[in-house]
């Protein structure tokens, strides 16, 4: 049988991350010690009073039924109060918040409902893969906004042709950035909401790192900005706050037609998050925060140990203010690519290529700060020795 996929998937490029599992795998086949400094997922375990709210949720049968497809109203309440808290936002629970089956799945869901074939998305270049992948799948047309050291790796938006912006529907936008680790501020917020009203785009804000700062540090959410929740919404995840990546949990908040759009969608497609889940995740949301207190220290102290080590091997590298990642350039002359490749070859470092995440991102390498300091400055040792 002649077994031939949709032409769709011709267009993708291979998943970044699962391509990197594959080499990282393959040179560990051949005995060699690895530290995976790749994909971000976090390495330290939930913490304990969310997974016994789990546990308790779990038993309780009345969990065991299909979830409402929005989630929970008490969750929703949650997510609205904890916006409210923590960023003085206002929302309305049952139209301007909506649950999701982790923030990749509800981003990835988002073009299905409001972007048609042929209509440009404007995305961040470097980027998180899925903002375009998911793009060409509804048969849109991603459009690269370089993300450059010298605007701060910021969209330049005056910089943008105008019959781009003229056509475009969407525009996503990701801070603090994944992967450069840059930060936005509110100057850069109340520009980006005039550019949408001008040239009516609806902006997409990804903001599952806002929680992970450093130095005292609070990073700002795009709905704080006047505006902002006419033209958008906004992605958030309790994964890497909570170190709850395999939970599968996030909302998003701002536009109730976007989020109503973003949730028709979902009915169709999915049945929503396990109503334990989010109960669980209520108890995360209003319980006491020290445990990030506890995490932000324990990444400050890997994050000095990898950039201060990146810096004395003579690297390009500045300490980021937020997210776990360090954005790092490439020796002179050299590709991402092949740095990448010489790190996992040569030292046994998993790292991710810029390029992986836009053309943009070529000349640097991301590193994630997922092994304990010992582990990392044992990277460091081991990348002193190569002749760079």
């Amino acid at each position: 049988m002649d077994i031939q996929r949709a032409e769709r998937l011709k267009l993708l490029p291979p998943y970044l991350f699962k391509e990197i599992d594959r080499l990282r795998d393959e040179v560990r086949s051949k005995g060699v010690d690895i530290i995976d400094l790749g994909v971000g997922d976090p390495d330290q375990p939930t913490p304990e009073h969310i997974v016994e709210s789990l546990r308790a949720a779990a038993g309780d049968a009345s969990n065991h039924r299909y979830p409402a497809y929005s989630g929970l109203d008490r969750f929703r309440v949650s997510a609205a109060g904890w916006y409210k808290r923590r960023f003085g936002v206002d929302l309305t629970p049952s139209s301007e918040v909506i649950t999701l089956i982790g923030s990749k799945e509800g981003i990835a869901h988002f073009p299905v409902a409001f972007v048609n074939p042929g209509e440009v998305v404007l995305v961040p270049s470097p980027a998180y893969p899925v903002y375009s992948t998911s793009t060409l799948l509804v048969g849109g047309k991603p459009v690269e906004m370089p993300l450059l050291k010298q605007n701060g790796f910021l969209p330049d938006l005056e910089a943008i042709d105008p019959a781009t912006a003229k056509a475009a529907k969407v525009m996503v936008v990701n801070y603090p950035n994944n992967p450069t680790a840059a930060v936005a501020e509110a100057d850069f917020y109340q520009k980006l909401v005039e550019f949408a009203l001008k040239h009516n785009i609806i902006v997409v804000s990804d903001a599952a790192y806002t929680e992970m700062a450093y130095d005292g540090y609070r990073p700002m959410s795009f709905m704080q900005v006047e505006g902002a929740k006419e033209v958008g919404i906004e992605f958030h995840s309790l994964s890497k706050t909570y170190n709850m990546t395999g939970w599968r949990l996030g909302f998003a908040v701002g536009n109730a037609e976007l989020v109503s759009g973003l949730g028709q969608v979902k009915s169709q497609i999915d049945s929503g998050a396990f109503d334990a889940v989010q109960l669980a995740g209520i108890t995360a949301l209003e319980a006491e925060q020290d445990c990030l207190e506890d995490l932000r220290q324990m990444y400050t102290e890997r994050r000095d140990v990898l950039v201060e080590g990146l810096q004395g091997l003579g690297l390009e590298v500045e300490k980021p203010k937020a997210t776990f990642y360090v954005w790092c350039g490439v020796p002179k002359g050299m590709k991402s690519a092949d740095f990448t490749m010489r790190l996992l070859s040569e030292c046994g470092v998993v790292t991710t290529p810029g390029n992986g995440f836009g053309s943009a991102g070529e000349g640097y390498v991301r590193f994630a700060l997922t092994v304990d300091k010992k582990r990392m400055a044992e990277a460091v040792q081991r990348m002193a020795k190569l002749e760079m």
